[in-house]
């Protein structure tokens, strides 16, 4: 089966990755070669040798692998002039909210500084003609609220990640007006566009203070997995859903560049919004149960089974006392459901499943086709 649901658009293209050593580039950069894209990425070194990046092999297949820090605006303009890409996607940031109270300013110069280094390199590059930059759904003012963000809601963010990534979106928007106005598009040629996505899973990310890494770390060494905060509430999505979210509206952009150069959310739907500690469960139960055949229901000895393995592995190690983070976070997808005709193709079972499922198999099976497998099961859903 083909993995191919944008009608070849991406054939030939040359598409300009930042971050492709991480966890969600490392996937788009697969996808995209796969889909016969000209492929450049620019990032750092891979955060661990286990990493999906290393493992799949993805560097040695596209046409450039490059390292680099977007903070060097004069290397972006370098990398840009010579390659000369059509499309740029920009997932290179510093990502998580714990490690950004101990790096607050770095945190800011790479995700805000390097943000706008991207965007100046793409404002002197005439062959680019669409940029998707990828921010997150805690660039939004949380007010706990019960029903999700909706994109011209107010930026904001409590912590110094969540408030970079509300300042990056700030920034975009002024690139845009200023420099990218759809107004003007005669004049630029560029449609620029940010997304914000939920909490992204999915196999091949070792990264730390993450659920499912902390998971698979402490399973594969037969450890209690340690719970921080087993009541916070996210919007959990296998790594696929936003990407075929970005890749689509790049798509989109190209087609219509006036049209659609504005924010997008590209969240679950509400079924698959579940606490950290329901999310830690299923882990563990995917992580121990045995392989059954299509459409065969567990014994209930075997869920029994599972329920005592749960039990055992779990620990609540919540703390009044901890560095805040948001408890409740939700995204409202209805415009990019209604004005791009994307929507999630998994269900949080799904979503879990897919994922323990790339690390049962990377020890054992070749890492780029795991993850061909599972983009083939994803688009099949």
């Amino acid at each position: 089966m083909s993995i191919d649901i944008f009608d070849n658009f991406y054939r030939g293209k040359r598409v300009l990755i930042t971050g492709h050593t991480g966890f969600k580039g490392s996937w788009l950069a697969i996808w995209l070669h796969e889909l016969g894209a000209e492929v450049i990425g620019l990032a750092l070194e891979p955060f661990s040798d286990r990493d999906n990046f290393v493992l799949s092999g993805i560097g040695k297949k596209i046409k450039a692998d490059l390292r680099g820090d977007i903070r060097d605006g004069q290397n972006l303009k370098d990398v840009f002039q010579k390659y000369q890409p059509e499309i740029v996607f920009h997932l290179a940031a510093q990502p998580l909210v714990r490690l950004s109270y101990d790096i607050p300013v770095e945190t800011y110069e790479v995700n805000v500084m390097g943000s706008i280094h991207v965007m100046e390199a793409i404002r002197i590059t005439g062959s680019v003609k669409v940029a998707v930059m990828i921010t997150t759904d805690k660039c939004y003012e949380n007010r706990e609220q019960l029903w999700g963000y909706r994109e011209n809601e107010a930026m904001g963010g409590y912590d110094p990640y969540s408030s970079s990534k509300g300042a990056a979106e700030i920034a975009i928007a002024s690139w845009r007006r200023s420099f990218f106005h759809p107004d003007k598009y005669d004049s630029h040629g560029k449609s620029i566009a940010s997304v914000r996505a939920g909490n992204v899973i999915g196999g091949g990310d070792w990264a730390l203070d993450r659920i499912i890494p902390d998971c698979i770390k402490a399973l594969e060494a037969g450890k209690t997995i340690d719970i921080r905060s087993p009541k916070a509430i996210r919007p959990w999505q296998h790594v696929l859903e936003p990407l075929s979210g970005y890749m689509l509206l790049a798509q989109k952009m190209w087609n219509e560049p006036t049209k659609y150069c504005e924010g997008w959310n590209f969240g679950p739907h509400a079924e698959s919004i579940a606490t950290v500690w329901d999310v830690a469960t299923k882990v563990v139960e995917n992580y121990f149960r045995e392989p059954r055949t299509k459409n065969q229901e567990p014994r209930l000895s075997e869920t029994n089974h599972l329920s005592l393995i749960t039990n055992r592995y779990l620990k609540d190690l919540s703390n009044p006392n901890d560095l805040h983070e948001a408890k409740l976070l939700m995204l409202d997808i209805s415009k990019a459901k209604f004005q791009l005709g994307w929507e999630p193709r998994l269900n949080i079972n799904q979503t879990v499943e897919l994922t323990v499922d790339w690390y049962k198999r990377y020890k054992t099976e070749a890492v780029n086709k795991i993850c061909l497998d599972h983009i083939k099961k994803f688009i099949n859903k």
